[in-house]
């Protein structure tokens, strides 16, 4: 029995989605699991686009087995090979021996990589510009480097006017049965963790996603078929303009991430003392996580969606507290930048923290840091009361 849906008339998702794993990449928590989306087109030719993780390998080739029904498989585009996507090409090469692999260059070096021989397959190299006829269907090949790998490129359907986007346009969570976006409230449930998955995959490399938007920007899209998550037939122009945001690092809310780290809860305090002061200023929607609780991975996705940070830690080992360093130093791998930051820093006898995160901050590209500053030695006085209320008022006044 296969678990398949029609995209289009004859375009079908043959992926599948893992529950169990908790972090993608090892890296990235992900609690709703994860989807492995692949397409498979029966035309005159038939074509499959991109394969899965080996974790749900065995429902993807029982999909495929039971839509060919006996048919060969012509063509394998192959539009990124991350190995959560390539890895059972090794396997599908056996399944199907005469079927044509087609991608970049640099995708089929990158398969001599991966796998121990290459030699018995059929390949054919594509550039940008190139295309391929299977029959009704007809691609087109747009390459896109650096999103996020050096040899992905994403394939364009003429005829049913889909978009394989690879990792562009992916968000983190499993599917259940829904493969539309539309077949879900994606703004409440799902943007999220559509925004961590792109700050933390693809967040670095802006300037290649800006460049791969302009190209897209010259295609009649009417479906987005990405590699993780849902598949988009409505709302498609709301969706591309969040990325536009993202990939130019431009803040998607007028809104305030503080970011604490605390020993014994003092840093903590000062931190809820600036959030009562800030909605007192008439800030709404203020985003508060202590760093020691939650992941990186989150705090980035917040520092790209806020527009004004505050940074605020402890003095340890005259350094960061090091769940901060950790997270602001993920913040620069990840080239956040255009943003207005605070500073609150804390040390009993020699405080440092201050002056490390603002040299940190300082080293990213066009972040402005704020004057008004807050020193603790120990626990909040009445003057870091008065610091913090100067503080509140400066970013309430730079939100209007």
């Amino acid at each position: 029995m296969n678990c398949t849906r029609l995209v289009t008339s004859d375009i079908y998702y043959v992926g599948s989605s893992d529950r169990r794993l908790a972090l993608f990449e090892s890296v990235y928590p992900i609690p709703r699991g994860v989807s492995y989306n692949s397409y498979l087109i029966l035309d005159e030719k038939t074509v499959l686009l991109d394969t899965v993780d080996r974790s749900v390998s065995t429902v993807f080739f029982e999909n495929i087995k039971a839509l060919l029904d006996g048919r060969k498989l012509d063509y394998v585009i192959v539009n990124h090979m991350e190995p959560d996507h390539a890895a059972t090409l090794s396997e599908l090469r056996l399944r199907y021996p005469e079927a044509t692999f087609v991608a970049t260059q640099k995708a089929v070096d990158m398969m001599g990589q991966f796998f121990d021989s290459t030699t018995a397959t059929p390949f054919l190299a594509v550039k940008e510009g190139d295309s391929l006829c299977t029959g009704r269907h007809n691609f087109s090949f747009v390459t896109a480097p650096m999103v996020h790998w050096p040899e992905v490129m994403v394939s364009y359907d003429s005829t049913d006017k889909v978009l394989f986007s690879a990792d562009a346009f992916g968000t983190f969570g499993a599917l259940g049965g829904n493969i539309f976006a539309d077949e879900y409230d994606f703004q409440r449930d799902w943007l999220d963790d559509a925004r961590r998955y792109y700050t933390n995959i693809v967040g670095k490399y802006g300037v290649q996603v800006q460049n791969l938007l302009k190209k897209a920007g010259g295609l009649d899209i009417k479906f987005v078929c990405p590699l993780h998550g849902p598949i988009w037939k409505k709302d498609i122009a709301w969706f591309i303009d969040k990325y536009d945001k993202w990939s130019s690092y431009t803040p998607e809310d007028k809104s305030v991430l503080i970011a604490y780290a605390s020993v014994y809860g003092d840093t903590e305090n000062a931190a809820n003392i600036l959030a009562t002061e800030l909605a007192e200023n008439g800030v709404r929607n203020i985003a508060m996580y202590d760093v020691s609780t939650v992941h990186p991975s989150v705090i980035v996705s917040e520092a790209f969606r806020c527009s004004h940070l505050v940074f605020a830690a402890t003095t340890y080992n005259m350094g960061i507290f090091v769940n901060m360093e950790i997270a602001l130093n993920d913040i620069k791998a990840h080239n956040l930048q255009n943003r207005k930051v605070a500073i609150l820093e804390n040390g009993s006898w020699a405080p440092a923290s201050g002056k490390l995160m603002r040299e940190l901050i300082s080293s990213m590209k066009n972040m402005t840091i704020i004057e008004q500053s807050t020193t603790l030695k120990s626990s909040v006085k009445a003057q870091n009361v008065d610091d913090i209320k100067a503080m509140a008022k400066a970013l309430a006044v730079d939100l209007v």
